[in-house]
């Protein structure tokens, strides 16, 4: 119960319904407050009880002064958490451990249940292995049952283990994708009360959501379950970003351009850390699917959310994808009476204040390497030039750079290295640097938007019609977010040109976007492998990352899906399609890009003609029940699991073994040697098991240690809940570059517990460091742990022995997922790296200072010194008294755990 000191608490009638609700006017300023923060405040009058929320945070919030910089703390009460499968998984396999951890410490295991609606979409496991034929998404959906038996046996038992735990089984959609058109209620009715709808995510993209008003950001996984737990989020009252649009699309120019130009345009203006909302007249002619898009690619901008307000198109989109009209009735009411509904004549108080006027967009792909790197499409061909020496072997790579930034000057000239290939049917042709070899539409950011789905298949219809194929060496796959998507292909008479051109459906996941591309032809990847080819892929996705796409492809590019189609015809990014032919028709005509790109009226006619609230209405009636495969899977039962000690799936982690319901003292830390010293960039995909397991590899030696042929292998990402192979994995990406170990690529490092120091894995030298009581330190540059909210990359950080990073910068999710780990994240004195300071990774550390956390405050810097003679102070990143709180405890699910047991 609220304790109500603004006596908020009142009655909201809707049709014959009553609900209660606290309302935002009883507090002084509340009006002036933009969206996102009105949210903010209603969560804490609600949950105001008197000690972790208070009525000063309340009037903190109230007071909010848009231009002071973030420090006053509050916690925020998320209204349920979402997850997909890669990380949900540990999730689970946590909250079982925590269960028998309760009850060794004496408590009640039933106290280990999420206490809020925690919802989960298996979308991260199906692998486009089949691809370009009509059976490719029966076929992958069975391989994935095959592959992911143990697990999806797992996630049933937590089905019925865990109360308000559901979960949406495979070959449904992508997470968020089902978030919008299913889950998300945008106001909550939960024990009489109406609240807003806000949700935390496993997943980055969980900001997909705040195109529907709902306020919600990815988490780590362990943030997650101590939500799901009843933990509040600790957060800063942030800054918050006005992004005013105006002016409307030009004719040719997509949802997808436009949001890969706001990354641009946010990413240089700098958002990490703040809200983005968008305001303005231009709001209003902004779509749903649009709204979702920008909202989606939030995390690339660095911004913890990028929300729209509630308005007509909101319900619009409610009532398109079968929400009950009692529901839109109550969210169109509350929206009104709490003044969050959307009036483009009132500008709210913001920190910051950006605009665009979206008639300016251009076409744009973005790449070679990350989402903000944005490329306009009549620049395409020649940036391509400009950065393909980075990638072939007789560039010099000497820089000190993990990740060396992708600019050499565009002259015009590029190596070559022609490679013939031989088709299974006895058929050549040749490949070179920049050949497509996958072109994908996948990954939630556009296949939710039916204009640019829609898009690609008509234009797929014109090039077929003119006699156009896609490239024999480009493998062509869609993987929707949601099974409506193949239902207005149908209805629209598309799905045949797609499937002309090779884009068959090969599942409903995240496939491409996440590494689950699935292996290329063998032929076509023994000729890059051969040649050292740069090779190219094209998708329609959110993420670019080095080695994440495919492990035979270097160079990676984000498009709108008609651009992954024209691009899979033309075979090459060599190639300027706005101004060279895509092929030629069967009269031997050149076909350029223009001759086939479908009006913008054509798109809307399609849109318009082909989709029904029906086809949502049917696609979700029965969401949990899952198919025969899911029905069919032999499921265990009981309060607690029944680990499998021959499973190499899902494995009782080690986090609580020893723990007792007193604190160890927080300690200084000596005797550090480096792990890894990285550059700037370095992104959890880097860091965090992902995509393939190779056989080498420690991860796979394990796997075959323990009898299992590398047929089986799967993924990382399928084997999260087994922390034996995510350790494994960890810091193992293939395009790592760890300067402790020039001249390596990999999960490589040097080991000074050895007198010669020799090269080995980072998971064996850690090994060596942990049996000889060595506890080990990151040193790393700018914008560490960027990209997905991966709970593993700190995870498998705090498993390796590492105690402490020091980094130029961080990125938001995993700074504090260190935290919950036990791992103190430092920051470099203002204008110092690693390399100024004269730090080669060879140096033994001393941390002294951070035993005063046991003192109840947070040192605002550390000591550190080498046995080299430098010093310098380093700053704690540990923001907000939580944070110092779950640091004490050893990490986030200790103090839960404590927490609970106490209580």
């Amino acid at each position: 119960m609220s304790a109500n000191s603004f006596d908020a608490r009142t009655t909201l009638n809707v049709g014959d319904e009553s609900y209660e609700i606290f309302k935002l006017d009883k507090v002084e300023g509340s009006a002036r407050l933009p969206y996102s923060l009105k949210v903010l405040l209603e969560n804490l009058l609600r949950t105001e009880d008197g000690a972790n929320i208070t009525a000063d945070h309340i009037r903190a919030l109230g007071g909010w002064d848009p231009n002071a910089e973030p420090s006053e703390e509050i916690q925020f009460t998320p209204a349920r958490v979402i997850m997909q499968d890669f990380t949900g998984v540990p999730c689970v396999v946590d909250l079982a451990t925590m269960r028998e951890a309760v009850k060794e410490l004496g408590g009640d295991p039933a106290k280990i249940n999420p206490l809020a609606p925690a919802e989960m979409v298996i979308d991260h496991s199906v692998i486009a292995d089949v691809f370009g034929r009509r059976d490719a998404f029966e076929i992958n959906t069975d391989i994935e049952y095959d592959r992911n038996k143990e697990r999806y046996q797992f996630l049933r038992w937590g089905q019925t283990a865990f109360n308000e735990f559901a979960v949406v089984p495979p070959g449904t959609g992508i997470v968020h994708q089902v978030n919008i058109e299913r889950l998300a209620r945008t106001v909550m009715v939960r024990n009489g009360q109406a609240y807003p709808d806000t949700c935390v995510g496993t997943d980055s993209h969980t900001t997909m959501v705040n195109g529907l008003g709902v306020l919600g950001w990815g988490v780590g996984g362990i943030e997650a379950e101590a939500a799901m737990l009843g933990q509040p989020v600790s957060m800063l009252i942030p800054r918050v970003v006005g992004f005013k649009l105006t002016g409307k699309l030009q004719p040719g120019v997509t949802a997808t351009d436009l949001v890969l130009t706001i990354t641009d345009m946010l990413r240089k203006h700098g958002v990490v850390g703040k809200f983005v909302e968008f305001y303005g007249d231009g709001v209003g002619a902004v779509p749903l699917a649009n709204r979702a898009t920008l909202g989606n690619m939030s995390p690339e901008f660095g911004s913890t959310c990028a929300i729209f307000p509630i308005d007509g198109e909101t319900i619009n989109y409610l009532r398109l994808t079968g929400r009950p009209e009692q529901q839109l009735a109550l969210v169109e009411a509350y929206a009104k009476e709490q003044g969050l509904w959307h009036d483009p004549a009132v500008e709210p108080e913001y920190s910051e204040y950006i605009e665009l006027d979206v008639s300016t967009v251009v076409p744009s792909i973005s790449g070679p390497k990350r989402p903000q790197d944005r490329v306009v499409l009549t620049e395409a061909k020649a940036k391509f030039r400009a950065a393909l020496p980075d990638y072939v072997k007789d560039v010099d790579e000497a820089g000190k750079e993990s990740f060396p930034a992708s600019d050499a000057p565009a002259n015009g000239v590029r190596p070559t290295a022609p490679t013939t290939v031989t088709a299974p049917d006895g058929k050549t042709y040749e490949i070179d640097h920049g050949a497509v070899v996958i072109a994908s539409i996948t990954s939630c950011t556009n296949t939710s938007n039916p204009s640019v789905m829609l898009g690609a298949a008509l234009l797929a219809k014109k090039a077929v019609e003119r006699g156009l194929t896609v490239k024999p060496w480009v493998k062509t796959t869609l993987a929707p977010g949601s099974k409506v998507v193949m239902d207005y292909y149908e209805k629209a008479g598309l799905t045949p040109y797609m499937e002309k051109l090779g884009f068959n459906l090969v599942g409903y996941g995240c496939v491409t976007c996440i590494g689950n591309s699935g292996p290329l032809p063998e032929e076509v990847s023994a000729a890059i492998n051969a040649s050292d080819l740069a090779a190219v892929s094209v998708l329609s996705g959110n993420r670019n990352f080095e080695g994440r796409i495919n492990p035979d492809v270097k160079m990676n590019y984000l498009a709108s899906p008609p651009l992954v189609v024209a691009y899979a015809i033309a075979g090459s990014m060599d190639l300027d399609i706005t101004t060279e032919p895509l092929g030629v028709d069967s009269e031997g005509k050149a076909v350029y890009l223009a001759d086939i790109w479908p009006s913008d009226q054509e798109v809307a006619d399609t849109v318009a003609s082909s989709i029904d609230q029906d086809m949502f209405t049917k696609s979700y009636a029965d969401v949990f029940a899952g198919d025969h495969r899911w029905q069919s899977l032999e499921v265990p039962t009981g309060d607690t699991f029944e680990w499998d000690p021959n499973s190499t799936y899902v494995r009782k982690p080690t986090y609580f073994e020893g723990m007792t319901m007193d604190l160890t003292p927080v300690a200084d830390i000596a005797g550090a040697r480096v792990l890894a010293k990285l550059g700037d960039s370095v992104t959890t995909d880097h860091i965090s098991p992902a995509g393939n397991i190779k056989a080498d590899s420690p991860a796979g030696k394990y796997l075959a240690d323990h009898g299992v042929e590398r047929k089986d292998f799967n993924s990382y990402g399928s084997r999260r809940g087994n922390h034996e192979v995510m350790i494994r994995g960890t810091f193992a990406n293939i395009r790592l570059r760890n300067q402790i170990a020039p001249g390596t690529e990999g999960g490589f490092t040097k080991d000074f517990t050895q007198s010669d120091a020799p090269v080995t894995t980072i998971y064996d030298a850690s090994v060596n460091y942990q049996d000889a009581g060595i506890p080990l330190v990151v040193l790393a540059g700018k914008e560490y742990g960027s990209g997905s909210s991966r709970d593993w990359a700190a995870k498998g950080t705090s498993l390796l022995g590492v105690k402490a990073v020091i980094a130029e910068s961080y990125e938001r999710i995993h700074r504090s997922n260190l935290i919950g780990m036990g791992v103190i994240p430092l920051q470099f004195p203002a204008g110092h790296t690693a390399d100024s300071l004269g730090l080669d990774g060879s140096e033994t550390f001393s941390f002294t200072g951070i035993a005063a956390l046991n003192e109840g405050s947070t040192p605002k810097t550390v000591k550190v010194t080498t046995d080299t003679g430098v010093e310098f102070d380093a700053v704690v990143r540990i923001d907000t008294p939580g944070e110092a709180d779950y640091y004490r405890n050893g990490g986030i699910m200790q103090y839960v755990l404590r927490s609970l047991v106490g209580k």
